[in-house]
């Protein structure tokens, strides 16, 4: 029989009401508290992280494959990439999907105002499944790589909002271009995406018009969105992208384009960071007192074993067993709270956020279970790291003055 589990499970089943029975609810409590916070606040980084990266790279892709132009400009120079080149980068490990793009700057008159917009062209490659998320209202327009172009375009919530136009309406269209040129458009669909960038400017129609107004050929684009199968790999799906293009294309990273975004993420993820450093130091801190306690009021039972011939490493075995026991319930209890909690923000949205602070309208919740394993296991080992400081007192216990102890 494992004698020192053995007392460790009879000092646990104090009755109800008592000191003892008292401080171990104080012990499971701030445990349970300690890592459902965490957990938490996981949950909460990880949506974050993935709603506004997801909503990046589903209207811009992973990289962007581009022609070098010395102008500044919302338009881009058109590019060809051959068959060749093209079948070369659909065959890297790194990359899923390929699709061309264009812009096209330009302005809308409705109702006696007039809006800016950004045209997007795009072609029968694009991948309406990663887009639909973000769909509101309608459909996507049909594209084709035949025939002539379509006048159906997609808007976003805020501009249909402005401009009072629904699916089905008319807009008409100036693009500025020498002369300037005029085309009505019809609403299809309508997308919220919650970035102030994409959602203020954005339209979203067909390639052939923007190839129609600039005289460009049938097989000219203004780029290519690469969408790659691993974030953690886009360094080298970029490096392996360069080798297959022409001296007068680069390569674009999203993820670089719009630092500012990415850097405000990795601002929080340090915040959580540091919030978990100062939630263990307190758990540890909380348990060391606890066991202090607990060694404390058992002075008497430390002397009667002493007495009766048990080693210093058995007794602190006892309670050290009796501190593991606390934390794993504490952590049953903390993380029954935290995924009770994620399910309900998950399923049901309670608790709302404004959109043009934070990119969307709800807090987001991310189901990592490895980070979560991660945290009950590095909270276990700090923990009970520490359950070996308070039990070093045990050795300095004089049987004879424990025994008398009252």
């Amino acid at each position: 029989m494992n004698l020192p589990y053995f007392v460790s499970k009879r000092i646990n089943s104090t009755e109800k009401g008592s000191f003892s029975g008292t401080i171990h609810k104080i012990a499971i409590a701030s445990v349970a508290l300690g890592i459902a916070i965490m957990v938490v606040s996981f949950m909460i980084l990880g949506g974050f992280q993935n709603s506004i990266k997801d909503k990046i790279y589903s209207f811009s892709g992973h990289i962007q494959i581009k022609k070098f132009t010395l102008t500044n400009s919302y338009e881009e120079a058109p590019i060809v990439l051959d068959d060749e080149r093209k079948e070369m980068v659909l065959a890297d490990a790194h990359v899923r999907h390929i699709q061309e793009f264009a812009h096209k700057p330009g302005l809308i008159s409705m109702n006696d105002e007039v809006f800016g917009l950004l045209f997007k062209g795009m072609g029968p490659s694009f991948d309406t499944t990663a887009f639909r998320p973000y769909m509101v209202e309608g459909t996507f327009p049909v594209l084709s790589d035949t025939g002539r172009f379509t006048n159906e375009v997609i808007i976003s919530e805020k501009q249909a909002r402005q401009m009072q136009v629904g699916v089905g309406d008319r807009i008409v269209s100036y693009f500025i271009m020498d002369p300037p040129r005029t085309r009505s458009l019809t609403v299809k669909g309508i997308f919220s995406s919650g970035l102030e960038d994409f959602d203020s400017q954005i339209v979203i129609g067909d390639i052939k018009l923007i190839r129609s107004l600039n005289a460009w050929e049938d097989n000219q684009v203004g780029g290519y969105e690469v969408f790659i199968n691993d974030l953690d790999k886009i360094e080298e799906a970029d490096d392996d992208l360069v080798q297959y293009l022409s001296v007068e294309h680069y390569t674009e990273r999203m993820d670089v384009k719009f630092s500012n975004i990415f850097d405000w993420l990795n601002l929080l993820a340090q915040n959580v960071h540091i919030l978990i450093g100062l939630i263990l130091f307190v758990a540890c801190f909380n348990m060391i007192s606890v066991l202090f306690i607990l060694i404390m009021e058992r002075t008497s039972m430390i002397g009667s074993f002493k007495a009766f011939g048990a080693t210093n490493k058995l007794i602190r075995r006892i309670f050290t067993f009796n501190g593991v026991r606390l934390v794993l319930k504490g952590l049953l209890v903390g993380n029954a709270i935290a995924l009770l909690f994620g399910w309900v923000q998950y399923t049901y949205k309670v608790i709302p956020l404004e959109a043009s602070t934070y990119y969307m309208d709800h807090v987001p919740i991310d189901w990592d279970w490895v980070k979560f394993a991660g945290l009950n296991l590095l909270t276990l080992v700090l923990v009970g790291l520490t359950l070996v400081l308070p039990t070093a007192i045990i050795s300095r216990v004089s049987p004879v003055k424990a025994i008398r102890f009252d």
